[in-house]
């Protein structure tokens, strides 16, 4: 099977800081990924990197066996920390605005799901919770009938009572064979639905692993994230 993501000694430096130093990675399609590692490991540079948002760098990035290019933006739904809509928007506004710009955007899903998430469809965006905004995007994300979901920390506004249940709407939503890369430090909400590991620190690659049972002996995953990553504080 031909790999959805493949990395070959990527490096990337902000001046004199090196942020990635000889990266090297590759995902067949279909598997739940967890980036994780320390605010400032990476993380985020990686991920704009393989968005296309970032294209100075030094190594070699494949999505779906292209360089990061119309194609790959095609096949890439990205959900960024920060958020992008407008305040003036509603929920009704995101949907047609979605819609306009991708093809694979399904806007009946998207309705219904506002519905699931109990999201006002004609509430402001400027009026709504953190948690709400959030909510909003993932959806719009989910939404898309993409390759490659890429998310960066999408649950860290939302009630912790509500994680479980919109990790389930998010599996079940998704197309069958895509794969899923989620950056986040909510390792105990989410490394139930893990099917591999990057942990990432001061630029390089910590541990990439399967997970499966046994893998850790008895540990968690956040058990061996605090034992990686102690030096970090």
């Amino acid at each position: 099977m031909s790999s959805i993501i493949q990395i070959k000694g990527l490096s990337k430096s902000y001046g004199s800081q090196q942020v990635l130093d000889d990266l090297s990675v590759d995902y067949e399609p279909g598997q739940f990924i967890g980036l994780l590692g320390p605010n400032g490991c990476g993380k985020t540079t990686l991920i704009k990197i393989l968005t296309g948002l970032i294209n100075d760098y030094k190594g070699e990035v494949l999505i779906d066996g292209h360089k990061p290019d119309v194609h790959t933006k095609n096949i890439i739904a990205y959900l960024p920390e920060k958020s992008y809509l407008a305040d003036w928007m509603r929920p009704v506004d995101t949907i047609k605005y979605m819609a306009d710009f991708y093809a694979d955007f399904d806007s009946e899903k998207a309705i219904k799901m506002l519905d699931t998430f109990k999201l006002p469809p004609k509430q402001k965006i400027k009026s709504m919770s953190k948690g709400m905004q959030e909510k909003l995007q993932l959806l719009l994300v989910v939404c898309r009938n993409a390759k490659l979901y890429v998310l960066d920390e999408p649950i860290g506004g939302v009630d912790p009572a509500a994680r479980a249940f919109i990790l389930d709407v998010i599996l079940k939503n998704l197309p069958q064979g895509s794969t899923v890369l989620i950056s986040t430090h909510l390792i105990h909400d989410v490394e139930g639905v893990f099917d591999r590991v990057l942990m990432i620190g001061n630029g390089k690659v910590l541990r990439n692993e399967k997970v499966h049972a046994g893998l850790m002996g008895e540990q968690t995953i956040e058990d061996v994230f605090k034992e990686v990553f102690s030096y970090a504080w």
